[in-house]
């Protein structure tokens, strides 16, 4: 197996059982649990394929993907809720695994086409975070990557670094895969956030200066 279908099959069943956790989350019937965990694993590479000129249609070449991610959806339905409830503190763990292999499975997929280095990085962009925003729409919420930690930045980097020539071996493609990973965990262990405009106040916050700051604020007051 090419290190380009380990990837798609990473990400796949990552992204396939992060829909699944969501749409049981939300009370879906069988039926929405197997729509939005589809959506979430297929929902990106379509959008990629759209931008970077692939037909659309390809994804029915990926017979051997569907059933897998079909299966996986299953299966996490009719685990034990016990086993579902442990396995949901997971569920940014199974996020930050399928944003890593998707980003790289789209920007090894542009390079393969010999695309420019930006459309490299879209591609990375779209094929990472596509999915989990289709997700969220689909669930009724926000979209992940538009409110949380730092998100969508790490599947640029990987394209920028997939694009630049880089990484190009198996042993660095890899590397790039768990520090994409981690860091997106670090993201999410810290809080690390974007520099956010809010209208209320009229100001550019950091999240966690302001953070640090409240804590400073209600020590003078004691």
């Amino acid at each position: 197996m090419e290190l380009f279908e380990i990837f798609s099959v990473i990400g796949t069943v990552a992204f396939a059982l992060s829909g699944a956790y969501v749409a049981m989350e939300e009370e879906y019937d069988i039926l929405g649990v197997l729509v939005l965990g589809l959506v979430t694993a297929f929902g990106g590479g379509i959008v990629r394929n759209i931008v970077i000129g692939v037909p659309v249609t390809m994804i029915w070449s990926q017979g051997g993907l569907l059933l897998l991610a079909i299966i996986s959806i299953v299966v996490a339905f009719i685990l034990p809720l016990s086993w579902i409830h442990h396995w949901k503190k997971t569920e940014a763990w199974f996020d930050a695994i399928g944003l890593a292999a998707f980003a790289i499975q789209g920007a090894l997929y542009a390079t393969g086409m010999k695309h420019p280095v930006l459309a490299v990085v879209v591609a990375a962009m779209l094929t990472g975070i596509g999915g989990g925003i289709i997700r969220d729409l689909l669930a009724g919420r926000k979209p992940l990557v538009l409110r949380e930690e730092i998100y969508a930045v790490w599947s640029i980097v990987a394209g920028l670094v997939i694009g630049l020539g880089i990484a190009k071996s198996t042993v660095s493609l890899l590397v790039l895969f768990v520090l994409v990973v981690s860091f997106r965990m670090l993201s999410v262990y810290y809080k690390w956030k974007l520099p956010r405009r809010s209208l209320k106040f009229g100001t550019v916050e950091n999240p966690s200066a302001n953070h640090d700051s409240t804590k400073e604020q209600t020590k003078t007051q004691m």
